[in-house]
C-alpha cells in the first residue's frame, strides 16, 4: 500500500532501487541533487540535470517532460552522500506556465522496480514557486528513507541551487536552461488532446483552458483576501489535499463512433483511438451565480479533490482559512480604529488650552464618533463573512462521511462496515470567541503521525468547574468515543484496540468497547499486565521495523497481527515502572511509522515525580482535553483556538449501535 505522504513526513524504504515518478499538468524540468551529511552539495558535478542526466546511482530524464521516471539505485550512492533531492522546476521561455500556482499539483511517487508503490507526495500549497524540493531520500544510521518537502522557490532553480549551498548555482540554472530549450527544439509537438466524449472523429481539438477555467470557483469567503495557504495542523495540517487514489479513466472503442473528417482547418488529430488517457480530477460542483450584493448559496465538495471525501476535507480545512482570516481582519480593524481614536484624542489635547472646556469634549466626541463607524463597518462586514461561513458549515456538516461526522449526524443511523479506510479522522471542533456557534472540524489525516494525550487534569476554559473524578471519567469517555470512531472507519480486521487500565478506574466508560467483544479491548489491570502489552507491542514494533528495513515482509511470523493498533493508557503513570516507562516512550516515538498509535489520558501532575524525564513524551503527543479549552494556536494567524471534544449525545446508543455493526461483520471466531 502506497503511503501518502504530507509535508515533513518521513517513509522507511525498504528497497535501495527505487524509481521516482513525477506528474504533472505541464512540462517540467526533473533533477536531482546530491548532498553530504551536513546537507551541502559539494559542486555542480552533485546534480544530475538535462545537461548531465547521470551520476553513479542516479538517472534523470534529458528533456522537459510532464512526465518523468528517475531511476535510483541507494547502494551504488557515493559514500559521502547523504542526501538526495528531488527537484522540478517550470522551464522558461517555453510558452508554458511560469508559476506552479498556475497549473493542477504536481505529484511524486516513490516505487520499486515492479512498479509497487512506496510513497507518494502531492505537492500542494505552491503559488508563485517556479523551482521546488519535491522530496529528499537521505540516510540516518545507515537506514534511508524518504521525506516530503515542498520546498518552493520563486527565484526559480538559481535560488533553490544557491539555497542547496552551490556557489555556481546561476551559471548551473542557465546551462539547465539551454540543454532544456535544446530538447524543446529537437522534440516533435504534442498531438492534440482529445475530447473526453470519447469522439474519436478527426477534428481540431479545442485549446485547452487555462486555468481560470478549469479550476474551481474562487472560494466565496470573506472580501478581497489571497489564496488559501497550506494549513497548519499536521505538518503542514489542515489543507494538503492529497488525492487518496487516481483513477485512470480510459476511453473505449466505440463501434458506433462516426467515421474520421477533416476539419475546416485541415489539421488532423492524431491521436491513437485505441488509447486512453488519464482523465484530470473531475471538477466540484458550482454553486449558481449570485445575484450582485449576495453571496451564492454554498454546495458540499466545492473544493478541489480526486474523490467528494477529498474535496470535503479540502473544504473543511477551508473553512477554518477562512474563519481564521476574516476573523485577523475584523480584530485587526477594531485595533486600528482604537489606535486611532486615541491617537487623535492626544494631538488634541497636547494643546493645554483644549484639555479643558467645550473644545476638548467636542475632540474627543468626534475621535469617539469615528472609532464607532469604524468599528460598525468591520463588524458588518465580520457578520456578512460569518453567515456566509455558517450557511456553508451548515451544508457541508450534513454530507460529511462517518470518519469526518458529529456522532449526532444523521449518517451514523445508516452506518456500514468501509471496505476502504478514510483519508482524514474527526478529532473534535474548533472555535473562536467572536464566532462561537460555527463550529469547524478538526480533522487529522490518517494514519496518525503522532500519539495523542487527553488531559484529565485539564480545567475548562468557560469557567465551568468539574471535579477531578469527573474530569478522568470524561477523559476516558472521549477516549473510548475515539476508538469507537477509529474501528468503525477501518474495514473488518485493519484497525485494532489495547487496553491498559492498571487500578480499573476506568472500567465504567470503556464497558461499550467491552461489551461489543472488540478484541483486546479488556483492560489489562496491575503491573503484570501493563507489562505483558507493552511487552507484545514493543516486540510487534521491532519485529516491522526489521522487516520493512531489510525488505523481508514475508518473513515475519506467520501469527503476527499486522493490524493498526491502537493502545489505550488509561491513568498514566499509575502501575508503571521505569521498563514499562521506557517502552511506553519507545511505542510513542517508533510505533506510528508502523501501525502502533498511543493514546494516553493523563493528567500531568500526576507524573511530576518523574520529572524531565516524561518531558519528550508529552512533547510528543498532541494535547486534547475532555472539556472546552483554548489551547490549540495556528502558526499562520496566531489565533488561540478553542478546542472541543467529540463526544456522543447525552444518552444516545450511536456508540453501541456503531460497534454492534463492527462486530456483527467481525468472522465467527475473531
Amino acid at each position: 500500500m502506497t503511503a501518502e505522504l504530507v509535508r515533513g513526513q518521513n517513509h522507511p524504504l525498504s528497497q535501495v532501487r527505487l524509481e521516482i515518478r513525477v506528474s504533472a499538468a505541464a512540462p517540467v524540468v526533473a533533477a536531482a541533487a546530491l548532498a553530504d551529511e551536513s546537507g551541502t552539495s559539494r559542486g555542480t558535478d552533485w546534480v544530475a540535470h538535462p545537461g548531465a542526466p547521470a551520476l553513479p546511482g542516479l538517472e534523470v530524464s534529458r528533456q522537459a517532460a510532464a512526465d518523468h521516471r528517475l531511476a535510483v539505485d541507494l547502494a551504488a550512492m557515493p559514500e559521502a552522500v547523504h542526501r538526495v533531492s528531488v527537484l522540478l522546476a517550470l522551464p522558461s521561455g517555453a510558452g508554458g506556465p511560469a508559476r506552479f500556482g498556475a497549473v493542477a499539483a504536481p505529484s511524486v511517487t516513490v516505487t520499486g522496480l515492479d512498479g509497487t508503490g512506496i510513497a507518494r507526495f502531492v505537492l500542494t500549497g505552491l503559488d508563485s514557486e517556479s523551482a521546488v524540493v519535491a522530496l529528499e531520500l537521505y540516510r540516518r544510521q545507515g537506514v534511508w528513507k524518504v521525506r516530503a518537502v515542498g520546498q518552493g522557490y520563486v527565484g526559480g532553480l538559481a535560488a533553490l541551487f544557491g539555497d542547496q549551498g552551490l556557489a555556481q548555482a546561476a551559471e548551473l540554472a542557465g546551462s539547465i536552461q539551454e540543454a532544456v530549450t535544446q530538447g524543446l527544439s529537437r522534440s516533435i509537438a504534442a498531438p492534440a488532446p482529445r475530447a473526453a466524449d470519447g469522439d474519436r472523429s478527426r477534428r481540431t481539438a479545442p485549446s485547452a483552458p487555462g486555468p481560470e477555467q478549469t479550476g474551481t470557483a474562487p472560494h466565496n469567503g470573506p472580501g478581497a483576501v489571497p489564496p488559501r495557504p497550506a494549513p497548519p495542523y499536521g505538518a503542514p495540517g489542515p489543507y494538503d489535499g492529497q488525492a487518496t487514489s487516481e483513477p485512470p479513466h480510459t476511453v473505449q472503442p466505440d463501434s458506433t463512433t462516426p467515421g474520421p473528417s477533416a476539419p475546416a482547418d485541415g489539421r488532423i488529430d492524431y491521436t491513437h483511438p485505441s488509447r486512453g488517457h488519464a482523465a484530470p480530477p473531475p471538477p466540484p460542483p458550482q454553486a449558481p451565480p449570485a445575484p450582485p450584493g449576495e453571496f451564492a448559496p454554498p454546495v458540499a465538495g466545492d473544493a478541489a479533490g480526486w474523490s467528494m471525501e477529498e474535496r470535503l476535507y479540502n473544504q473543511a480545512w477551508g473553512m477554518f482559512e477562512d474563519l481564521a482570516r476574516t476573523t485577523a481582519a475584523y480584530r485587526s480593524a477594531v485595533d486600528f480604529a482604537e489606535s486611532r481614536m486615541e491617537k487623535e484624542i492626544d494631538q488634541v489635547l497636547s494643546d493645554p488650552r483644549n484639555r479643558l472646556g467645550a473644545a476638548g469634549d467636542t475632540a474627543r466626541e468626534a475621535a469617539t464618533a469615528r472609532r464607532t463607524e469604524l468599528v460598525d463597518q468591520a463588524r458588518a462586514v465580520f457578520k456578512r463573512d460569518l453567515a456566509q461561513l455558517t450557511a456553508e458549515s451548515d451544508v457541508v456538516e450534513l454530507a460529511l462521511p462517518p470518519a469526518y461526522a458529529r456522532w449526532d449526524n444523521p449518517v451514523w443511523h445508516g452506518y456500514q462496515v468501509p471496505a476502504e479506510p478514510p483519508m482524514a479522522l474527526r478529532l473534535g471542533d474548533l472555535h473562536l470567541p467572536e464566532s462561537e456557534a460555527l463550529r469547524v472540524p478538526m480533522l487529522v489525516r490518517l494514519p496518525l503521525e503522532r500519539g495523542l494525550w487527553i488531559d484529565s487534569g485539564s480545567a475548562a476554559s468557560d469557567g465551568s468547574f468539574l471535579d477531578p473524578v469527573q474530569l478522568r471519567h470524561l477523559a476516558m469517555e472521549m477516549a473510548v468515543a475515539l476508538a469507537v470512531r477509529l474501528l468503525a472507519v477501518h474495514p473488518v480486521g485493519d484497525f485494532g484496540v489495547q487496553v491498559v487500565d492498571p487500578a480499573g478506574a476506568g472500567a465504567h466508560a470503556l464497558g461499550p468497547l467491552v461489551r461489543s467483544g472488540v478484541p483486546g479491548a479488556v483492560p489489562a489491570t496491575g503491573a503484570g499486565g501493563v507489562a505483558d502489552v507493552l511487552g507484545r507491542l514493543t516486540e510487534r514494533v521491532d519485529l516491522l521495523q526489521m522487516a520493512l528495513r531489510g525488505g523481508a515482509a514475508g518473513a515475519l511470523p506467520p501469527g503476527l497481527d499486522t493490524a493498526q493498533q491502537l493502545l489505550i493508557v488509561n491513568d498514566f503513570p499509575h502501575g508503571f515502572d521505569d521498563r514499562a516507562v521506557t517502552r511506553l516512550r519507545y511505542i510513542a516515538d517508533e510505533g506510528p511509522a508502523v501501525g502502533v498509535h498511543l493514546l494516553v489520558v493523563a493528567d500531568r501532575a500526576d507524573a511530576a515525580a518523574y520529572g524531565p524525564l516524561l518531558d519528550p513524551l508529552w512533547r510528543s503527543l498532541m494535547r486534547l482535553t475532555p472539556v472546552p479549552d483554548d489551547h490549540l494556536a495556528d502558526p499562520w494567524v496566531g489565533h488561540a483556538w478553542t478546542y472541543e471534544p467529540s463526544l456522543a449525545p447525552p444518552g444516545s446508543e450511536v456508540l453501541q449501535q456503531v460497534l454492534a455493526r463492527v462486530a456483527a461483520a467481525r468472522p465467527k471466531g475473531t
